[in-house]
């Protein structure tokens, strides 16, 4: 089977498509077909040596995906063969076939085709866990959200609205204001220098945010801080590009909270993983949410995806089909 490895650290020139050899289901365990599998900025980091440390080189990228069930291992009940499900967090996944626990498994509704499900589960468990976990987002609440239309920025858009919150959005063109905007960005401000503060207080009604929800590195932080109201929550995340480095309690100002948001804190048994997985697909079969791919690849374009998405360029997700 084709699968895409790094052969070291590096930038996508490590990227390689290899031959493997076919996988099979050991006890507790599945082997999946593979649909469709998800681009995420963490792939990213293992490239760059920021995780997976530990595991030698060449290694499979990827982490997420869709597929139909091959065959299962001893002990298997909870899915069974021809069963199509979708996964947030398998290492490998940047391949023709995985082995899975089945417990890392989440069944796919009929009404929810393979690139969709694809599509949700990383960005959609992170956003879920931002706006109804980490921040639970009241009605009322004004939010400022980084990247909003990137994949977490707008179905995190679409969470905040579905709890009554209002969204400011920054973006770094102009040209993607009008995709935040579609997802329900009440007002978008483009940014790329970290001076979005004054113009997101001022939207406010010169209180500042009740939230900030901000993956966008050390560029952003001081401004993230400066944008809050007394006991603003700021929700950090995305360690790819970076910290803002040793922070002074002292110089915190207003009595804000600042936390670091990990999606996986809102998925850690298999009963909330498959719980949280149902809600998200039930919103988007009510048509509560929608999934903007930004772009598709052949797995063997899976170099070409990391460049498209390093560059910033794009917006949404984007999917490697097999």
């Amino acid at each position: 089977m084709k699968a895409i490895v790094m052969t070291r650290t590096g930038g996508v020139e490590v990227i390689e498509a290899v031959d493997r050899p076919e996988p099979a289901p050991g006890p507790g365990e599945v082997l999946v077909d593979v649909a469709v599998a998800g681009v995420n900025f963490m792939d990213i980091g293992v490239r760059q040596g920021l995780a997976w440390t530990e595991m030698s080189n060449p290694k499979t990228l990827g982490v997420e995906g869709a597929g139909r069930v091959l065959a299962v291992g001893e002990g298997v009940g909870s899915v069974q063969p021809g069963q199509r499900v979708a996964w947030v967090y398998v290492p490998g996944s940047y391949a023709e076939r995985i082995v899975a626990p089945a417990e890392a498994l989440v069944p796919i509704p009929d009404g929810i085709d393979d690139r969709t499900a694809a599509a949700v589960m990383m960005q959609g468990l992170t956003a879920s866990h931002f706006g109804a976990d980490f921040y639970p987002v009241q009605a009322g609440d004004i939010a400022l959200i980084h990247a909003a239309a990137g994949g977490v920025g707008l179905l995190l858009t679409q969470i905040v609205k579905l709890r009554g919150g209002h969204v400011i959005g920054r973006v770094s063109s102009a040209d993607k204001a009008a995709v935040a905007r579609e997802a329900g960005a009440d007002h978008v401000i483009v940014d790329t220098e970290g001076r979005f503060a004054e113009e997101a207080i001022r939207l406010s009604g010169g209180e500042g945010v009740h939230v900030v929800y901000d993956g966008s590195g050390p560029t952003t932080f001081q401004g993230s801080l400066d944008a809050l109201r007394p006991m603003g929550t700021f929700a950090w995340y995305g360690p790819v590009l970076g910290g803002p480095g040793p922070i002074d309690i002292m110089s915190l100002p207003k009595s804000i909270r600042i936390g670091y948001a990990v999606f996986s804190h809102h998925i850690r048994t298999p009963e909330l993983l498959r719980a949280r997985s149902a809600r998200l697909f039930d919103w988007i079969i009510d048509g509560k949410l929608k999934v903007h791919i930004g772009g598709e690849y052949p797995l063997a374009d899976a170099a070409r995806a990391h460049a498209d998405m390093e560059s910033r360029a794009t917006t949404g997700k984007l999917l490697l089909v097999p």
